[in-house]
């Protein structure tokens, strides 16, 4: 992946839209991933309101009852993304990014205390506190980066480096989003 500095500079969630329904079955990117993800079925009611269900949150390796006790996680954070080269994006493609529904590593359903406390943090700065998923969640970090053509910082570059070097060496298939 290519190194360069990262900047924050005019970063704005609000430049990323999202939990749009694209495809307009009622249900938004949010509802989207929590039924993909589901491993007890919600029930889903009128515009697609989710009740019941069980996830699983490999963050913490805890199971959750209620969707509302769920954030989406996106896996790569929305500031991330800014400051390795979604600044120079289009608006659709920073939508594109937000709600990328065609990956199962960019949106992940975890405990939201979880995905608070990693915020927009990048792997030098957090890991789920679960060490067993550290390989998979770096594993998913690269290859999101990489399906989006992103950078990564000199720190970040290091500590995945560093990181990954006890992790299984397997081929990991990428398909560029843009």
């Amino acid at each position: 992946m290519p190194v360069a500095d990262e900047s924050r500079t005019g970063y704005e969630r609000s430049k990323f839209k999202h939990w749009v329904d694209a495809d307009k079955d009622g249900c938004n990117t949010r509802n989207e991933v929590l039924l993909a993800e589901a491993v007890v079925a919600p029930e889903q009611g009128a515009r697609c309101k989710l009740t019941g269900g069980q996830w699983y949150s490999p963050y913490s390796n805890t199971y959750v009852d209620n969707p509302s006790g769920l954030d989406i996680d996106h896996l790569v954070p929305l500031a991330e993304s800014w400051d390795s080269g979604a600044s120079a994006w289009t608006p659709a493609d920073r939508e594109a990014y937000a709600n990328d529904l065609d990956e199962d590593r960019s949106l992940i359903a975890v405990t939201a205390a979880t995905n608070r406390s990693k915020a927009d943090q990048d792997p030098a700065q957090w890991m789920p506190p679960y060490q067993p998923y550290h390989c998979q969640y770096l594993t998913d970090w690269i290859a999101t980066k990489l399906r989006w053509q992103l950078t990564i910082d000199n720190t970040e570059h290091d500590t995945l480096a560093q990181a990954t070097g006890t992790c299984p060496n397997k081929p990991v298939t990428i398909t560029l989003a843009r």
